[in-house]
């Protein structure tokens, strides 16, 4: 199996770090290993301001910058759009750097 390239994460980690932070937003860290990846993240509590927060905070913690065009229902309906949301953005990022 062939390893992601040093400064990006694996994709356990981005899902762990992914957990961490929608745990955090919600104001319950140690739900993070709990939190059920395909339900819709509104039925989890998230509104549209803990969203802005999450967002935010991924940008922070991913070190990227979530263009617009991304921030679309189908990316940020569930955790589990989320991760493959990231993990696009996150490959795209190793491209352009080596481009």
């Amino acid at each position: 199996m062939s390893q992601p390239p040093p400064d990006r994460p694996a994709a356990d980690e981005v899902r762990a770090r992914l957990l961490r932070l929608l745990a955090d937003s919600l104001g319950q860290p140690e739900k993070a290993a709990m939190l059920p990846f395909e339900r819709r993240l509104s039925e989890l509590g998230v509104s549209s301001l803990k969203m802005v927060i999450l967002l935010l905070a991924l940008e922070r913690e991913f070190g990227l910058t979530i263009p617009q065009s991304e921030i679309t229902p189908e990316n940020l309906s569930s955790l589990a759009s989320v991760e493959r949301m990231l993990l696009r953005l996150l490959a795209g990022s190793d491209r352009t750097a080596s481009d």
